[in-house]
């Protein structure tokens, strides 16, 4: 059983721990660095990233999850967390981690009476179709070279992958869909 890691600061957590269970994968709630050592994968889950990166900055968390990320083992941001693994924000900025060449545009999709959900692109290739659940989300912007767009919705991309870390602008957690998470594990 793939043990999965969840930044357990704020967000989304339990969700992404019922998606893993779906897919036989056992959730790990993580807080300090030494949490970091028994997972083979990691989710930074949506939630406001601004208390996120400030806990992040608390638990002195950000060089343990820059090493964590470059040893390979896979990462997933959504939302918030797509924001938090980027090289950059905008729109009101948050401290990054920069372990994606993209740029998130904070709450670009709108406020939280913005909110909807939409299918991915027919040309989404594994994810054309797939429901994607948007809550205050960012939206990808100036993605470097090594970027690869692995679904888009109305022509945006949504879901982007660079090595082993994957950036997801709605929340995957929220559907019964398990596609994304099987893709991290």
């Amino acid at each position: 059983m793939k043990r999965v890691g969840i930044l357990a600061i704020q967000g989304d957590v339990e969700a992404h721990a019922g998606a893993l269970a779906r897919i036989g994968a056992e959730a790990v709630p993580v807080l300090r660095e030494k949490h970091l050592a028994d997972v083979d994968a990691l989710i930074l889950p949506g939630g406001e990233s601004t208390t996120i990166a400030k806990g992040i900055d608390r638990l002195a968390l950000a060089e343990p999850l820059r090493v964590f990320a470059d040893s390979g083992r896979p990462v997933l941001g959504t939302c918030a967390g797509a924001i938090l693994i980027a090289s950059e924000s905008r729109h009101h900025p948050v401290p990054t981690l920069g372990l994606i060449d993209l740029v998130a545009l904070r709450n670009d999709y709108g406020t939280q009476v913005d909110s909807f959900a939409a299918p991915a692109d027919p040309g989404s290739g594994d994810f054309a179709g797939m429901r994607c659940v948007f809550i205050r989300a960012p939206r990808l912007a100036e993605l470097g070279e090594g970027v690869e767009v692995l679904a888009r919705v109305e022509g945006e991309p949504v879901l982007v992958r660079q090595g082993n870390r994957l950036a997801c602008t709605f929340h995957p957690e929220l559907t019964e869909d398990s596609r994304v998470h099987r893709l991290l594990v």
